[in-house]
Formats: C-alpha cells, structure tokens, sequence
C-alpha cells in the first residue's frame, strides 16, 4: 500500500491511500474496534496488517493527486535520526575535504521540528549560505523494537520514505560538531510523498535514488552502496534505545552532495528526489522569512 496525508482547501488534514494517480479517503475506514482509522498515520502504524483489508476496501471520496496537498507522511515522530557517511563513495569525497571517514556507525538527530511535506519550500538559513542537499532512503519503524537482531530487523519496518536530509554545511562541521544543529534547522526535513509498506518492495537494498537541482543530475546511485545496510542500523540503534511507532531513519546519502564542490543551494533552486518505486519528492529553495521584532 501506498498511504498518504494529505489536505484540500478548508478542510483538515485526512489519510488517503495512492492508487497510481488517485487518491482515496480512507480516514473514515472502519479500525475493527468500533471507531474509524482516522488521522494520524503514526497511529495506525502498529495495526496496519490488521488494518490492511479494511483500507484496501475503503471507498471513500477519490481525489486526483493533482488536487490535494500531501503533506508530511509522518508529521509527528517520536524520534528522527540520520547516519553520516553511510555510502562508500560518499565517504570517499567527504575524506577529500577534509572530513575523516568514521570507524563506526555515526549517527545524529534531526529534531521534529524540521520535518515538513514532499513539496514544501525548503529556507535558505539568514545565517549561512552553505546550504546542500542530501537524498535518503527514509525507514520508517512499525514495531516498539530492543535489541533486534539483524536478521530480524525488516520485520520492524513499516515502509519508506523519500527524504532530502538539508543540511547546513557551515554548523554541521564547524559550529555544532554533533551534526544536530547543522541537521535540525526548520524546514530542512522534507519527507514523502507517502508511505510506501515494506510489502510492495522486493528488495529495499536495490532502488536507484537521483537528486536532481534545477534539473541537473547531482546524485545517482544504488541504495546497494551502503556501508551498513539498514538491517544493521537498526540492530544497531536498538543497542543503545527503543525505537518507537513512526520513528523516522535516514539511511545515508550517495556522493554528489554540493559541499566538495561548494556548489551550495541558492533561493530559487528547485531540488528534486526520487527514490525508484517510492515516488518523488521536490522542493524549492526560498529565503528565510526575516523575523518581526515581536518574533524574536
């Protein structure tokens, strides 16, 4: 399944499920507990195979994708964490700037706050103009998971998204050399453009990702040039903390990121990323909103 949140003119946000180039309200779909899905995607996520024939059946009113807003699939995550130089290539033309390659898994949090939809603006900080791009396979976790072993990790997984991990270059490296903050400024966490289930994917470890800024191929690779693939992540993360319903992983990103070259975002870039099988997600670059003196 493909599952959605999306919104039309006046109306709250609803979950729609994605049939090619349609879309189908199913918020009203029965739960099997005597109420409706709902909402909220990160609700669900524990019953979904329960939920599966009830959503699948739901004929609900049918948009065309055209028509709505999607929004963020998962808005509200309990955790969103990211792994740093996690393709070989990648951390090859990290190293020849200067960024030494990690022995280990590195991982970092992007707050919550920095989430927003598929096809949001994305700001160019006042602070910085060292702004780049990051394709990610984006996993989102099914099952509240300790100590998962990595061969049992898929069966954590509720599905995947498209990511684009922005990152602020400037206060990523120099400024705040735990990532967080370089990783967490708002807007820079674009997700979408929906749930795709673990299911409707043979093999999450061989889809062709491309990244693209104004129509220029930046990045093109194979999720296959993992370090650690994502089953060793989440045996890994599991280690050291729960993961939760909902909670977002970014798998890493391929070479081909702005920061080698200094080929930095600019307001009025448009980037777009597609991972194969999950869709496409596309933002365009805009200038920070100067803050009212009321707002600081």
């Amino acid at each position: 399944m493909r599952l959605a949140r999306f919104s039309i003119p006046g109306s709250p946000i609803r979950i729609g499920r994605v049939d090619g180039d349609t879309l189908t309200d199913v918020s009203d779909a029965p739960d099997g507990q005597g109420g409706a899905i709902g909402t909220s995607l990160r609700a669900i996520l524990p019953r979904l195979a329960a939920l599966r024939e009830a959503i699948e059946s739901a004929v609900g009113t049918t948009h065309a994708l055209t028509d709505v807003r999607l929004e963020a699939p998962i808005d509200d995550p309990q955790k969103f964490l990211g792994i740093g130089m996690n393709y070989k290539e990648h951390a090859e033309e990290a190293a020849a700037a200067g960024i030494p390659t990690p022995t280990s898994q590195l991982w970092f949090n992007k707050q919550v706050s920095c989430i927003v939809g598929p096809f949001d603006d994305i700001h160019k900080p006042l602070v910085s103009d060292a702004l780049d791009y990051e394709i990610e396979l984006a996993v989102v976790i099914g099952t509240e998971c300790r100590h998962v072993a990595v061969e049992d990790a898929r069966s954590v997984i509720a599905g995947y998204l498209v990511a684009n991990d922005v990152s602020v270059r400037d206060w990523l490296q120099k400024r705040s050399p735990t990532f967080t903050l370089g990783k967490s400024f708002d807007t820079h966490g674009p997700i979408g453009p929906w749930l795709t289930t673990d299911d409707e994917i043979d093999d999450p470890l061989a889809l062709r990702m491309r990244l693209t800024v104004n129509g220029e191929v930046r990045q093109d690779f194979q999720t296959n040039d993992m370090i650690y693939d994502i089953y060793e992540q989440i045996a890994y993360l599991t280690q050291v903390m729960t993961l939760k319903p909902g909670d977002i992983l970014a798998t890493g990103t391929p070479a081909g990121i702005g920061a080698p070259t200094g080929s930095f975002l600019r307001v009025g870039d448009v980037v777009r990323a597609e991972i194969q099988e999950l869709g496409a997600i596309e933002n365009t670059v805009i200038a920070e909103p100067v803050p009212t003196p009321a707002a600081r």
